[in-house]
């Protein structure tokens, strides 16, 4: 069958390409046809400059970048019960691919009747500041830092003000996304670059600094600037990923000495079983994030700037990850491509 996929032959270039893929459907498997797909910038773009501690670093290409899908079954295996052809459904580390094949409620779930198909796509994405919003175990009145304000960033600005944080304080050095965050519910958006940054997170917390913070840009001097502004005893999540250790910081100062949580929130330390008080499976993740967005309380549209087609995979990865003032999240549109490829799949 026609099966077209978006990759990374070498060091930042993408391209997308058709290939042929001879395979048999296995009876506990479930075939997805596409329909959208989210560019996750800052891992992707990790992997397409080669950065180190990514999948690429050393020059390991070609890679297959792409993990937050949303599409339909197209066919099942024979042991399959809980799925069926015409179901719309969440599937997470796929790939960028137009046909994807997935093991029974393998990284899948349910997309509920009357979702936007095209915002389904995000509720991978969003699982991950829903991790670092639980383990930083918010109270009802406590001041939350954000710093970054990128996809990850502006998920996170609202589920801490839904958790209850007060006052919700994110920072980024584009004036538009700071925009942005203050039309999301942020009472308060910074700009890091300025002088009086700190002076200012601690004046807007009364002077004893902001009781939980999630770093999302993955710099170190963000790190050390969080440091600075969370309170003794404070809770700091670590959303982002640090690619480049480039500074150092003075543990014993602002870790050791004032009782500093640092909180790693990768999504492949969260619970694969039960939930329990610090983090939830994956899928009952996908689920709170379509109860949010149902209920009106989270706001997911604002953050897709575009919706592409897969085929200028070139052009599109040259504008996040070349040129400055890239977009805010692109949506891949997988609807037209190889829509007929799954009939004679068996």
């Amino acid at each position: 069958m026609n099966v077209s996929m978006v990759y990374f032959p070498e060091k930042e270039v993408a391209v997308f390409e058709r290939r042929d893929e001879n395979f048999s459907l296995q009876p506990d498997q479930v075939l997805i046809k596409t329909d959208y797909d989210l560019i996750s910038a800052g891992t992707e773009l990790a992997n397409f400059h080669e950065m180190p501690n990514t999948k690429t670093a050393g020059g390991n290409f070609p890679h297959y970048p792409g993990y937050t899908t949303s599409g339909h079954i197209v066919c099942t295996g024979s042991k399959v019960k809980n799925y069926k052809p015409g179901d719309r459904v969440v599937a997470a580390w796929g790939g960028h691919r137009s046909w994807i094949v997935r093991t029974e409620d393998e990284y899948m779930c349910l997309i509920p009747d009357g979702f936007d198909i095209k915002i389904a796509a995000v509720a991978h994405l969003c699982s991950f500041p829903l991790l670092a919003v639980r383990k930083l175990q918010i109270q009802l009145g406590e001041a939350c830092l954000i710093a970054g304000q990128g996809l990850l960033g502006l998920l996170a600005g609202q589920l801490a003000r839904i958790a209850g944080a007060y006052p919700v304080i994110v920072s980024d050095c584009s004036p538009e996304r700071r925009e942005l965050a203050l039309k999301l519910g942020a009472n308060y958006a910074l700009d890091p670059m300025a002088e009086d940054y700190i002076s200012r997170v601690l004046e807007l917390t009364e002077g004893k600094g902001v009781e939980k913070a999630i770093e999302v840009t993955g710099n170190i001097k963000a790190l050390q600037q969080c440091l600075e502004c969370t309170a003794c005893n404070g809770r700091i999540s670590l959303l982002g990923c640090t690619r480049i250790s480039d500074q150092t910081i003075d543990f014993y100062k602002y870790v050791h000495c004032k009782g500093i949580y640092l909180l790693g929130t990768h999504t492949s330390a969260r619970p694969q079983g039960d939930r329990t008080e610090w983090g939830w499976p994956e899928v009952d993740d996908y689920k709170t994030f379509f109860k949010l967005v149902k209920a009106g309380k989270l706001d997911v549209s604002p953050i897709i700037s575009e919706i592409a087609s897969p085929e200028n995979a070139g052009e599109i990865f040259e504008k996040i990850g070349m040129r400055p003032n890239p977009p805010l999240g692109i949506l891949l549109d997988w609807t037209k491509i190889d829509p007929d490829a799954g009939e004679n799949i068996g």
